[in-house]
């Protein structure tokens, strides 16, 4: 153990902080709030302090940030296309957004579905664009060769709010659904959806990645639990984390290690799969950092935004050393949602409540 970690193993031993305010999300009826009156009821331990020495450095970055064309657009979700271009969701204006990140040039394209409320997406080996309609129950692909949208609709009504997208190995797209508590999987050869109901009520599954066997991982954001799903059967493992630790994103790293983002306590977590170990590091800014979007890059390190903190930052994790570093981002951020790693280092964001879409860029 070394920094600010602790390692939990069988009985937990951590000092968990203090309950931050619970962040806004829009809803599959574009409410932006999330159940905050259930988060309010729930008892949670008292709330000790971080200790102030918390081994924190400078970031040396250089963040590139570009006013999306559209206002008001809401640029939820980054994605890296399979030409480098930054992708995005524009989801209180219905569009997939593409800039280029060289030039500076975007490019929107329209939904079709009214009202769609793009959240996640990611792009497949042939170039598509996947993404989650979030309001309108759909799971989307964008072909932007020719402008083409195909929708695939849910299979269940319940299944109202697909949330975040990622894809397999073996070219299987799979999915959270938020409040209607799934998690999906869609064949793009034959359109088929199959979905699996998680265990735990109410779990709110979340952030999802899949692991260097082909298993998905994703986060129980109401709950304290990450799960996996087996990609053949669709079985549903849980695996605990310490009381009161609220996921809500998460990465994986090249030894199938799970980082999560901890939003209520201020955290960065690590699940160990075969072990069940799970470490923490406190967030340097705090109980109330809310860490959410994250992020591996080619190199290992962990890349997190903290959006608790005006203006938000950026914070990057060096497992090998257990510090960290962080740096604000010059717009402020208005709340990073998600990131996204390129094959280069660099880390693409999606800054929502500024409207604008950046690159991270680490000194060379």
């Amino acid at each position: 153990m070394n920094g600010n970690g602790r390692t939990i193993h069988g009985a937990w031993v951590l000092a968990l902080a203090a309950g931050a305010a619970l962040g806004t999300g829009f809803t599959s009826r574009g409410v932006e709030k999330l159940n905050i009156q259930e988060f309010k009821t729930r008892p949670f331990p008292p709330p000790p302090k971080f200790p102030p020495d918390l081994n924190v450095g400078e970031l040396r970055v250089t963040i590139k940030e570009w006013e999306v064309p559209t206002k008001g657009a809401h640029p939820h979700d980054p994605a890296v296309g399979m030409d480098g271009a930054l992708w995005f969701t524009e989801q209180m204006q219905n569009k997939i957004g593409r800039v280029d990140p060289f030039t500076g040039t975007f490019k929107e394209y329209l939904l079709k579905v009214e009202n769609s409320g793009p959240h996640g997406l990611v792009a497949d080996s042939e170039g598509n664009i996947w993404f989650t309609g979030n309001f309108a129950g759909y799971i989307g692909k964008l072909d932007p060769k020719t402008g083409t949208v195909t929708e695939y609709k849910m299979p269940d009504a319940k299944a109202e709010d697909p949330h975040t997208a990622v894809f397999d190995s073996e070219g299987i797209l799979w999915f959270t659904v938020q409040a209607g508590n799934f998690v999906g999987r869609l064949d793009p050869r034959s359109g088929k959806i199959e979905l699996q109901k998680v265990p735990t009520a109410n779990a709110h599954p979340y952030g999802i990645q899949v692991d260097g066997r082909g298993v998905p991982f994703f986060c129980e954001f109401f709950t304290n639990k990450l799960a996996s799903i087996d990609p053949k059967t669709m079985a549903i493992r849980e695996y605990a984390l310490p009381e009161g630790v609220r996921p809500r994103r998460m990465a994986i790293d090249a030894t199938d290690h799970v980082y999560f983002t901890d939003y209520e306590r201020g955290h960065l977590g690590r699940l160990d799969p075969k072990s069940g170990e799970v470490k923490m590091w406190n967030s340097p800014g705090g109980a109330g950092a809310n860490p959410y979007g994250i992020a591996i890059t080619p190199d290992g390190m962990v890349w997190y935004s903290e959006s608790g903190v005006k203006p938000n930052t950026m914070v990057r994790f060096d497992p090998k050393t257990g510090t960290m570093a962080r740096t604000t981002i010059p717009s402020g951020g208005g709340t990073v949602r998600n990131m996204a790693a390129t094959a280069d280092g660099r880390v693409y964001i999606a800054c929502s409540g500024v409207n604008k879409v950046g690159v991270v860029q680490p000194a060379r």
